[in-house]
């Protein structure tokens, strides 16, 4: 009995220890952390220069695409799934689901767009009247992996409205604006980063900027962004509710009903999300086994992990590894 209570006393001081250690260290960029698991790559399909009047309807990309548009200058109207979506300069609407939508200027819609081939992409343009509406449209593609935990677990539509009042990204628009005039060497190049930048800058976003729900990757309370660093700091630990909380210095009950609200997550399905997308991360950089990739992120059992990862890919960690090497 005297060694078991030596034994929890020792285990609580190493406890505590470590949380202390996660509250007070600035642990990552976790932003970009996210980015990196994501294993990201945009492609610029085509630049619209609309006039009034003018519809352009944009089929379906298919599986592992999300769509995203960026306009330059002017206004227009994304319209999918039965919504219309508003958009002004400095605008930035991504579509994670990849899905069938229409882009309009106001007017009756009377004329479709022409497309004129250019060197890095396609240039759209109305057939008669003045340009009204500067947008660039592209897409993202991603693996069955972590790419696509982080699409799924976004607003289906996600807007965000950064106007005129954002410094950096005024400026991110005036080289995009320019790069794509140009239209020459390199020119897909540069733009492809310039989106993967934009990307990075929409999942940091203030709350205030989105218009509807927010990204998870949005939530600007201190503590839960403690919670957020400290999970994938350290995916293997034991992180339930309470331990959460404690790194948040909440109660659970507040912990739970603060972070659903920020995050649109609860604590428990964003745990298991970070955990699979390290996980795919590990299955594809290392040659560790199934089980201690299993292991590092938190499960004991081996069986466990294969049927989370397998809900979350669609497939077991070992078919996912094989695929992946198949088409490296």
């Amino acid at each position: 009995m005297v060694m078991a209570s030596v034994l929890d006393t020792y285990d609580e001081r190493v406890r505590l220890f470590r949380l202390t250690f996660l509250r007070e260290r600035l642990i990552m960029d976790w932003i970009s952390e996210i980015v990196r698991l994501a294993r990201l790559q945009a492609h610029l399909d085509k630049r619209c220069l609309f006039a009034g009047e003018t519809t352009m309807d944009v089929p379906a990309y298919g599986t592992g695409k999300a769509v995203f548009h960026v306009l330059l200058d002017g206004a227009c109207t994304i319209e999918v799934s039965g919504r219309h979506i508003e958009l002004t300069a400095g605008d930035v609407v991504l579509l994670p689901g990849g899905q069938a939508h229409r882009v309009r200027t106001a007017g009756g819609g009377g004329q479709d767009a022409v497309e004129e081939p250019g060197e890095a992409f396609s240039i759209m343009r109305s057939q008669t009247g003045e340009i009204v509406m500067d947008l660039l449209c592209g897409y993202y593609t991603f693996g069955s992996g972590a790419g696509a935990m982080l699409f799924r677990s976004l607003p289906d539509p996600l807007q965000v409205s950064f106007g005129q009042a954002d410094e950096i990204v005024r400026m991110l628009s005036v080289v995009m604006r320019q790069e794509a005039r140009h239209d020459g060497l390199g020119t897909r190049a540069i733009l492809s980063s310039l989106c993967n930048a934009l990307l990075a800058m929409v999942l940091r976003a203030s709350p205030s900027r989105f218009v509807g729900a927010p990204a998870w990757t949005a939530a600007d309370d201190p503590r839960l962004r403690l919670v957020i660093e400290a999970v994938l700091q350290d995916p293997g630990n034991d992180w339930t509710v309470a331990r959460l909380a404690e790194v948040a210095t909440m109660s659970r009950a507040t912990l739970a009903r603060n972070f659903s609200r920020s995050t649109g997550l609860t604590a428990g399905d964003f745990v298991t999300q970070v955990r699979m997308m390290i996980a795919a991360e590990r299955l594809i950089e290392t040659d560790l086994t199934v089980a201690a990739v299993a292991a590092g992120v938190g499960y004991g059992s081996e069986s466990a992990f294969n049927r989370a990862f397998r809900q979350a890919t669609g497939s077991t960690p070992a078919r996912f590894r094989r695929n992946i090497q198949r088409f490296s």
